[in-house]
């Protein structure tokens, strides 16, 4: 409370600069600005001095007040004059309200002396009372209205407006949406290239060799019986296949034991060995239980069979509304950010409003860190 209240004591003498500012430049440039051949140059004088006082109301913002802007953000100078000019008036009417406030608490101690001395009666200090109140609440509520101000034109001049958020907005979930769509796409392909190329040939396999069992069952009962016995392990294989086809697609275990125990399934299928530090209390959302198992099973797969790693560690936390996922393997690193894999990665949490941030130098280790959001 006491750092804004000096920063809204500094934003008023930086409101008096800025009409001192308006008021020297009109002085001296004005001439200069009027004739087409020196407009251009006295246009370059008045804004940079104008970016100069900005510069001076974002450091007071930023440091009183706690607003943070971005960096990279660029402002017209249109807009950067406009802002100086609308923020030199509300300054200076936000030093004459804190002025009549403070007028106010004199008149309120020299009542308040009257009364104590004897010279001022209730049936006088009543209507003071009652003025002064309706004064005070008038008076706060102004203060409250232009600090409120103050900090809007500050967020519309240093960084995105509202329309112009919005418009991004509209772009990552447009961007967002058709990365969801080929995501999907992608892993409808995969599910029918595992189904087809795996599956379905065990069960051509399974059936041939039943077919050989049934007609070696009169001429050879023995090799009908190996036969037999060879078909029953290739049935055993199937349904394992099928099973972890299965779980690829979206495991059960999700919906009956939650996200712990379906990361304890993904380890005891890694093909290297797999740490999992799971420290999260209470439950998740569903969307994000989802995404948070296959970001885990994703990058642990690709961790196996493209780096080379030997082993993965896994660590799951909750800080407030924030899931944390982050996965680290002693691979060889490189790991192409625009590759496929971790595309459909930062695609799934980007569905969520999540973030995804990958460090692979070569040689490894590669750290993934993706962020869900639990709001």
């Amino acid at each position: 409370m006491t750092s804004r209240f000096a920063g809204a004591l500094l934003g008023c003498l930086t409101a008096l600069l800025g009409a001192l500012f308006f008021l020297v430049a009109g002085a001296v440039l004005g001439p200069f600005l009027l004739w087409p051949r020196t407009r251009p140059r006295a246009r370059r004088r008045l804004t940079a001095w104008a970016r100069r006082l900005a510069a001076l109301e974002r450091r007071r913002r930023s440091a009183f007040f706690g607003d943070r802007f971005p960096g990279p953000y660029t402002v017209s100078d249109r807009r950067l004059l406009r802002y100086l000019a609308v923020r030199s008036w509300t300054g200076l009417v936000y030093g004459i309200v804190l002025g009549l406030l403070g007028f106010g608490a004199v008149l309120a101690g020299l009542f308040v002396g009257g009364v104590v001395r004897g010279t001022l009666g209730w049936a006088e200090l009543l209507p003071q009372l009652l003025l002064g109140g309706v004064l005070l609440f008038l008076d706060v509520q102004g203060l409250h209205a232009l600090a409120a101000l103050d900090a809007r034109l500050a967020r519309a001049c240093f960084g995105p407006s509202e329309r112009e958020l919005l418009r991004r907005r509209i772009d990552e979930l447009a961007v967002s949406r058709a990365a969801v769509v080929q995501a999907v796409d992608a892993e409808r392909r995969r599910i029918e290239r595992d189904l087809h190329d795996g599956v379905q040939q065990r069960l051509v396999a399974l059936a041939m060799l039943l077919g050989r069992a049934r007609r070696s069952r009169d001429r050879d009962p023995e090799q009908a019986e190996a036969l037999l016995l060879q078909a029953h392990r290739e049935a055993g294989d199937v349904l394992a296949e099928l099973r972890d086809v299965a779980w690829r697609v979206y495991p059960s275990a999700l919906d009956s034991l939650g996200l712990e125990e379906a990361l304890g399934g993904v380890a005891q299928r890694c093909a290297v060995p797999l740490r999992i530090r799971f420290e999260v209390a209470g439950p998740l959302p569903r969307p994000v239980e989802t995404a948070a198992y296959f970001v885990v099973s994703e990058a642990v797969t690709n961790a196996a069979k493209h780096a080379s790693a030997s082993t993965v560690s896994v660590h799951v936390s909750r800080q407030g509304p924030l899931l944390t996922l982050r996965i680290v393997d002693d691979g060889r690193g490189g790991a192409d950010p625009g590759g496929s894999g971790l595309t459909g990665l930062r695609s799934r949490v980007a569905a969520l409003d999540g973030v995804l941030r990958v460090d692979s130098p070569l040689g490894g280790p590669t750290t993934l860190v993706a962020e869900l959001p639990c709001a």
